[in-house]
């Protein structure tokens, strides 16, 4: 599944983002991927899990365009 950071806390890896059909997933920063990097508008690929009856975004990848 592919979507865009919607909002993102470096300190506390708190965030969000919307998925291409226009739902918001919150950010798992418990799953252990490298979120240094993240930034408000940047596209992404993830996994969607449900955790404590919420869907989370898992194992994010940046999407990058070649040219």
């Amino acid at each position: 599944m592919q979507g865009t950071i919607k909002d993102f806390d470096e300190a506390s890896k708190d965030g969000s983002l919307m998925t291409d059909d226009r739902t918001e997933v919150a950010i798992d920063a418990a799953s252990g991927t490298d979120y240094r990097m993240l930034r408000i508008g940047q596209r992404v690929r993830f996994e969607v899990a449900e955790v404590d009856g919420r869907s989370v975004a898992r194992s994010l990848r940046l999407v990058t365009f070649e040219g």
